[in-house]
């Protein structure tokens, strides 16, 4: 019996060792347990745009239309592309081991464009309702109606509300033009009666210098150098007003925000990859406005989206990184949280970035 046994213990290593033997380092890597698999998958770099990673290796996109059938088998190829079934799509090359479901428009909308392989539906608010294409369509509004002192002037639409007017304030407005528009008119009559006076004069001023008005007499007798230089002090006294005028108009009002502190790394490109990780900080409700802020496809966030949550924002700023070279800074990172009103995240990602020694202010 004890022979029986060391004889299975025997064939059992023995198989064993054959398997591991047989596996390629992209499974082995696969098998590997624990956080350090993350880790490692990092450290490849595909093509955001054109390829994605499967086993430790990098796979061409399928493209838009179809999703993954089967992986690739060696870095760089395509393996099988499957067409996407009825009422499903993808509207991008991808790395997709399916496609996505189509859209099915609520209640409230009609659909502006049918769902096809290669584009998902499209709907749109049905007649009466609208929705604001910069805002979450969560439930179409109704249309607003015009008040009584009130004029439309932009019908609503599916993508618009009902736009309207004072009836007063076009008045008003034509108002303002004709009050600025007549006293710039006057100065120039003014201005080219004065002239045509003054050669009248010249012509004939011996014969007619009597007639001259005591208030025009100084200007006529002076010949050609007085009636240009009081020509030249009208126009100076129309400009300077004009001047004046657009002086007030274009002041600025000095409201700027605060200007941000700039911050420089310690360790160049690498300090920025270590700050990858801070950016769990983010809100995970504003994750893919974020991304395609700084300039990621649609594409490329949906890819990441089949990874952990500390997986995709790292993959992803990766992929940032890539695209924008050496004009990457963790600046325009900072910036765009702020311009999210994303605050608080900003603020702890700068403590923390400078607390693990990552960067500095550049005024210290």
């Amino acid at each position: 019996m004890k022979q029986l046994n060391s004889v299975i213990v025997l064939l059992m290593g023995t198989l064993l060792c054959i398997l591991a033997l047989e596996l390629t380092p992209g499974q082995a890597l696969a098998l590997a347990p624990g956080p350090g698999m993350n880790r490692t998958r990092r450290d490849v770099t595909c093509l955001g745009s054109l390829e994605y990673l499967y086993n430790g290796i990098c796979c061409l996109n399928c493209p838009a239309g179809t999703y993954v059938k089967e992986h690739c088998s060696r870095a760089s190829s395509r393996g099988r592309c499957e067409q996407c079934d009825f009422d499903t799509y993808t509207e991008h090359d991808n790395g997709l081991a399916k496609c996505f479901q189509c859209t099915k428009c609520r209640l409230d909308q009609d659909p502006g464009a049918l769902c096809t392989t290669t584009q998902n539906t499209r709907c749109q608010c049905k007649k009466g309702l609208y929705c604001l294409p910069d805002q979450v369509c969560e439930v179409c509004k109704t249309c607003s109606r015009c008040k009584e002192d009130e004029v439309e002037v932009g019908r609503c639409t599916s993508s618009s509300n009902t736009v309207c007017r004072k009836r007063g304030s076009a008045s008003a407005s034509l108002s303002a033009v004709v009050a600025i528009t007549i006293p710039l008119i006057i100065v120039g009559l003014v201005i080219i009666v004065s002239v045509l006076y003054c050669k009248t004069c010249r012509g004939l001023r011996r014969a007619v210098v009597p007639w001259c008005s005591r208030g025009f007499l100084k200007m006529c007798i002076g010949g050609g150098r007085d009636s240009v230089e009081v020509t030249q002090n009208g126009l100076n006294n129309t400009l300077d007003s004009h001047t004046h005028a657009t002086r007030l108009i274009q002041m600025p009002v000095n409201l700027e925000n605060e200007k941000v502190r700039r911050l420089i790394p310690l360790n160049g490109e690498e300090s920025l990859k270590r700050s990858f990780d801070l950016f769990q900080e983010l809100d995970i409700h504003y994750h893919n406005r974020f991304f395609r802020y700084i300039g990621l496809s649609d594409n490329a966030i949906r890819n990441a989206e089949m990874s952990s949550l500390e997986d995709k924002v790292y993959e992803l700023l990766k992929i940032w990184l890539e695209k924008e070279g050496l004009k990457a800074d963790f600046n325009s990172l900072i910036e765009t949280l702020l311009h999210l009103d994303q605050r608080l995240s900003a603020e702890n990602i700068i403590a923390r970035a400078i607390s693990n020694g990552h960067f500095k202010y550049e005024d210290d």
